[in-house]
């Protein structure tokens, strides 16, 4: 059903630009039935109490590898598919009136799909690779989507960022979960769960830790990589509505949600995951403060919102689990509708600048009932689920195990933020005079509002009846980020406490906040820190100097010179061998001299004497002779040990190369100059070096016998089966044909090739013209 359900949404992302030019205006509302359905389904599932039984789906893709295509429909997992699911239709059917008439409609509907297939198998995988495949298509498909209106420079920059950072994220990502499954024996979440104690005190957890937490913070925007995210504003505002209300965002937050169990509960986890939460909180909502565009309002307050949602993680205790899920379906719901009628106002009044948004709710009622239920969400206000959602977070953050107090402190301040923030975006727009209309601005669409409306209307339903997704949706996501069964139960009102009183406090000064949004953007002007060291600059100026850096390490690493190339093929050769022989602890043994002949040491020296002639001679046809002479000292040793027809072999392919040489070196001139003596140093040292290790690496393997010998076998059946008593021309010639035949071949290519080459040369000119 799952693998199924995936595989239709990817099916339809190849066949939405098709279906647009059948369906054309009613291709949004015909398309946003599967996934609608697909909510349903898992509405009907959790509320059933159905979804605990639903089973662990498993195909075998590349079972050497531990590839296997295994999905999981737990409670963590279908909470995010519902959102995911169910938003994705609200975003397919204002897409359809947002860009009704636009000629690339189809292919919007395509990326949309691509994008929600892709999030649907991050959060429904149990294999971290299958997790990783699809974590990567995310990536690639935001970068569709951001960069959707490609014709303007801004689109395509801001969708290139955000596919280097993600993508950078996703490279750390892919090698904390090798070393992951390094300590846990496989990629199998299901399994990491179980072996949750052996992992954390194994020796590669905090790698696989960091690398993971990168991976995770790149995807949701922490700081320091949290700039990626505004810059995204340049796509369309369905686009906008999604990534920040369900999708993309806050697949990190899903990742350190699943890997809660595996990698969590540790002081690693608990001060890295708080303090990159916290610090996210608070700069989010400080800049978000700062703004005064809808969309660029919005996606700050997004970053600090995925702040909070990390730092909940972080604390790690069972009630701040709790906070977190509650707040991921609040802020998933007053934010997508808020997007959506930033994306209504921007397009009926064509402007998005606060300062001159006024009166809009006499020209645009839906819209602006909409956006109050949302906007009054996202400050806290009772009787909405952000209320209830706030009192809890306070309460997690009052009983956190250290430092409750600055976190406490943290969030009271940017939560009154948020609220100046939410007043300035849902609020202010709509109210003042029906003359303060900017001219021409209308209501737009149903499928404009709709949406919108229909998420404000979930926030307050949910809020007056928590229990409607208390016990039978968010319980099971908490469960499943505990790994034991948790029971959830939502409360509108608690009493006065001081919780309460904490959330009266803070509401009054977010309006203050708010009344002192001028005077107070100008103070945070002259506090921002210089343009140059900020993270956004930072990255233009890292991908500015890119082209130079690739063009430089081009330069060295693919020089046209050979020797170059040796000097980088034998140092990379020694680094990587030369560690692995030190680590192996296992040093060849060197037996055996005794036995050794007064001639044999004799022919040793003169082969060595013969190496120094090469090394010092000043002309080729001496350094030539020199070579020679070790060929054939070679060829006198096989013949010391009996083997007469390596010898034989050794000698005719001597003479040859020999030959060959003093022809070619007869035509070339004297040499003119020698490397410099630094060079000549560095040389000699790799080419001890490598010379040294060959002969260990000879050495050791002369005593490792993996598999038992078949020099027996061959000696056994070269007269029976073969017909020849020299069992090496047996063994080449028959045994061993098809690799004989091979090589043959490949020296029949390379003699055709230089025969075409010869012939390539230029003719003579014929004599007198």
């Amino acid at each position: 059903m799952i693998l199924s359900g995936i595989l239709t949404v990817f099916l339809l992302a190849a066949l939405a630009p098709l279906l647009h030019r059948v369906l054309r205006n009613k291709t949004g509302i015909v398309l946003a039935i599967l996934p609608a359905g697909f909510s349903v389904w898992i509405v009907w599932a959790m509320v059933g109490g159905a979804s605990d039984a639903l089973p662990l789906e498993s195909w075998e893709w590349v079972p050497s590898l531990g590839f296997v295509l295994s999905f999981r429909p737990d409670g963590l997992s279908l909470l995010f598919a519902l959102l995911i699911s169910g938003i994705g239709a609200i975003v397919l059917v204002y897409g359809g009136g947002y860009l009704k008439g636009h000629r690339d409609l189809g292919r919007f509907y395509a990326f949309l799909f691509l994008f929600m297939g892709s999030m649907l198998g991050v959060v429904l995988s149990d294999n971290l690779l299958v997790l990783f495949v699809f974590w990567e298509l995310t990536g690639v498909a935001s970068y569709l989507l951001i960069g959707y209106y490609h014709e303007k420079e801004e689109s395509r920059k801001s969708a290139l960022q955000a596919l280097l950072i993600t993508g950078a994220g996703g490279l750390t990502l892919l090698g904390g979960i090798i070393l992951l499954s390094i300590a846990g024996g496989g990629f199998s979440i299901t399994d990491l769960v179980s072996k949750a104690g052996d992992i954390r005190s194994h020796a590669l957890y905090l790698p696989a830790l960091l690398l993971i937490l990168i991976g995770a913070f790149t995807k949701s925007a922490q700081v320091p990589f949290h700039f990626w995210l505004p810059g995204a504003m340049a796509a369309p505002a369905p686009v906008s509505a999604y990534l920040h209300s369900a999708t993309m965002v806050k697949a990190g937050v899903f990742l350190l949600a699943r890997l809660t169990p595996v990698l969590g509960y540790t002081a690693e986890w608990h001060y890295l995951v708080t303090l990159a939460g916290a610090a996210t909180m608070i700069v989010g909502a400080v800049i978000a403060y700062t703004q005064t565009d809808l969309k660029r309002l919005l996606a700050f307050s997004t970053v600090s919102a995925l702040g909070t949602l990390v730092m909940l993680l972080g604390i790690g205790t069972e009630l701040a689990a709790k906070a977190a899920m509650v707040f991921l379906v609040v802020h998933s719901l007053y934010k997508g509708a808020l997007f959506m009628v930033a994306g209504s106002i921007d397009h009926e009044a064509g402007t998005r600048d606060v300062r001159s948004l006024r009166g809009l709710i006499h020209v645009m009622p839906m819209t602006g009932i909409a956006a109050g239920l949302a906007a009054l969400s996202m400050t806290g206000f009772p009787p909405l689920l952000g209320f209830i959602s706030k009192e809890l977070m306070y309460e997690a953050k009052m009983q956190a195990p250290d430092a409750s107090l600055l976190i406490l402190t943290l969030g009271v301040a940017a939560n009154a933020l948020t609220i100046a923030v939410a007043l300035m975006v849902g609020i202010r727009p709509f109210l003042g005079k029906a003359d303060q209309v900017p001219a021409g601005t209308h209501e737009g669409y149903p499928s404009l509002w709709a949406g919108p409306l229909f998420m404000g209307f979930a926030g307050l339903l949910f809020g007056l009846f928590p229990d409607l997704i208390a016990g039978p949706v968010l319980s099971p996501a908490v469960a499943a980020i505990r790994a034991e069964h948790v029971a959830l139960e939502l409360h509108l009102w608690h009493g006065i406490n001081p919780v309460l009183l904490l959330s009266i406090a803070t509401v009054i000064l977010g309006v203050a906040l708010y009344a002192l949004r001028e005077k107070s953007r100008l103070l945070a002007g002259t506090w921002a820190p210089p343009q140059r060291l900020r993270p956004g600059a930072v990255y233009q100026r890292a991908v500015a100097h890119l082209p130079a850096l690739a063009a430089r390490l081009a330069g060295t690493l693919q020089s046209g010179y050979l020797r170059t190339y040796l000097v980088i093929v034998l140092s990379a050769f020694i680094v990587l061998m030369g560690t692995a022989l030190l680590r192996l602890h296992a040093w060849p043994v060197m037996d055996g001299f005794d036995d050794v002949t007064p001639f044999e040491w004799g022919l040793v020296l003169l082969m060595l004497a013969a190496i120094l002639v090469v090394l010092f001679s000043r002309t080729r046809l001496a350094a030539l002779a020199g070579l020679g002479i070790v060929g054939y000292g070679i060829a006198v040793i096989f013949i010391f040990y009996g083997a007469a027809d390596l010898a034989i072999t050794q000698i005719l392919i001597e003479t040859l190369t020999v030959i060959i040489f003093v022809l070619v070196v007869y035509h070339l001139p004297q040499f003119t100059h020698r490397s410099p003596n630094a060079t000549r140093v560095r040389d000699g040292v790799i080419a001890v070096f490598s010379g040294g290790i060959v002969t260990a690496l000879a050495l050791l393997a002369a005593d490792v016998q993996l598999f038992p010998s078949i020099a027996e076998s061959f000696a056994q059946k070269s007269l029976t089966e073969g017909f020849g008593r020299n069992v090496v021309n047996v063994i080449l010639v028959d045994f061993r044909a098809l690799d004989t035949l091979g090589e043959i071949t490949v020296l029949a290519v390379a003699a055709v090739g230089v025969f075409a080459l010869i012939r390539l040369r230029p003719l003579k000119k014929e004599e007198g013209k």
